[in-house]
């Protein structure tokens, strides 16, 4: 449900800019609203899911998406759909985390591993399956329909929860850090709100400078409540860690370009190439397939010779992906235009994400592997969006300077769009360089 609805709103966006009337800030807020919820509120979920019980927070998590998802799909204007995307993220935070949790609690450790990879496959096919099913909903039925087929599998969700998943606790249980939520919340909504409204009256506005000020200030208090505070969300200590930081400095900037240049990728195709929601849902696939076949091999090289390197190698290909995008103009064809820029950034993250799920994971002790993954998930979500709000400027600035309606206006934010996604990619790569100890090892000759 959560991947389905991650890849199939995107293809949405141009529609609902067509038929609801959505400026690029609105459609830009669809997609920020669930995102802020839920990279602020996950680590909050995952607590409360220990504190109270992880199926009964993952099946409550299950409800809120769910009942959120219709109210969207019911949504008359575009400011309602956005606060009811927002009550996805909501429902997301409480069911995202759980399943992991639910998974590592429920096996033994002989057959975890095997657990977690079907729980791999089933998000691998989901990215693959969402675009398509996504498009064609929307060419043959109604955008509306996107968010309405998630009531089916809500259903059989909740079933399965009810009737096999075992009911778990951590035996010392952490209390939810409200505090570290609510300053989170509020301080990436200032912010974001700040970046997404600042194209018409400008970075000089007052209320422009006090949405960002606030942003900025709340943030920084969040840091001080969390070193401070006896249970926190977001522990401080584990960034003590070289590699823990390396690891989420690349997750922050590498995927801040996925977020950001994966947005504009569908509205291209449909408003400038004059794909169809289905084939433009279909255009991606190849980087998810290259990625699904390659990522074995790739944690077995990590194995070998260990994921420092990768973690170099790969954002820099990915980025080398992203800079492809830019080659193509208003007449370019998909095979020879976008077909290359797909391949190589799904080759460059299949370097990637296995050997940057290993490092995250190896960095701390075992009895903080889960807080690890969740602060790593989160760090993701973070980098989304805020991108999507700092790279919705480059496309507002294009319109303005070439003009709103034309598509070499279009065709030039996009470019400014994949410079900047290249751009945040080549920056993981030096983070993991300078902190990972790649660098050292290059400079004394050692192969490890």
């Amino acid at each position: 449900m959560g991947m389905i609805d991650g890849t199939v709103v995107n293809i949405a966006l141009p529609v609902l800019q067509r038929t609801m009337g959505a400026t690029l800030a609105d459609v830009q807020w669809v997609v920020e609203a669930y995102t802020l919820f839920l990279a602020a509120l996950m680590l909050t979920g995952g607590a409360l899911g220990d504190r109270f019980g992880r199926r009964r927070v993952f099946t409550a998590g299950v409800i809120v998406f769910t009942a959120g998802s219709i109210a969207c799909g019911l949504a008359p204007t575009m400011a309602i759909l956005v606060a009811f995307r927002g009550v996805q993220g909501i429902g997301a935070a409480l069911m995202v985390p759980g399943s992991l949790a639910i998974i590592n609690a429920s096996f033994p450790d002989d057959e975890r591993g095997k657990a977690i990879g079907t729980w791999s496959a089933f998000t691998s096919i989901t990215m693959v399956v969402g675009p398509l099913l996504g498009g064609s909903l929307i060419d043959h039925v109604s955008w509306r329909a996107i968010f309405f087929i998630n009531v089916p599998f809500a259903a059989i969700v909740l079933f399965l929860a009810w009737r096999y998943v075992p009911e778990s606790r951590e035996g010392q249980r952490r209390a939810p850090d409200l505090a570290g939520s609510i300053l989170a919340t509020a301080g990436l909504g200032a912010l974001v709100y700040g970046l997404v409204a600042s194209p018409a009256p400008g970075f000089t506005d007052a209320r422009i400078v006090v949405a960002l000020s606030a942003g900025v200030t709340l943030l920084a208090i969040f840091v001080v409540v969390e070193w401070r505070s006896t249970s926190p969300m977001m522990p401080l200590r584990l960034f003590r860690s070289p590699a823990f930081c390396g690891a989420n400095l690349l997750t922050l900037f590498l995927y801040a370009a996925l977020a950001g240049g994966l947005l504009v990728v569908p509205m291209n195709l449909m408003r400038v190439h004059g794909y169809t929601a289905t084939a433009a849902g279909a255009a991606t696939i190849p980087s998810v397939l290259v990625l699904f076949a390659l990522s074995r091999w790739a944690g077995a090289l990590a194995d070998r010779i260990g994921p420092n390197r990768l973690l170099v190698v790969g954002p820099a290909i990915a980025a080398a992906g992203f800079a492809l995008f830019i080659v193509p103009g208003v007449d370019a064809g998909y095979w020879s235009g976008f077909f290359p820029a797909v391949v190589v950034l799904g080759f460059g993250m299949a370097l990637t994400v296995a050997p940057l799920t290993t490092t995250v994971m190896g960095s701390v002790p075992r009895e903080h592997s889960g807080i690890a993954s969740g602060v790593n998930n989160a760090v993701a979500e973070t980098g989304g969006l805020l991108a999507v709000a700092v790279l919705g400027l480059a496309m507002s600035h294009a319109f303005e300077a070439v003009g709103a309606e034309a598509a070499e206006s279009f065709i030039s934010g996009f470019r400014r769009v994949m410079a900047c996604a290249a751009g945040l990619a080549l920056v993981g790569a030096a983070c993991a360089w300078g902190t990972l100890g790649v660098a050292s090892r290059f400079e004394n000759g050692s192969p490890q």
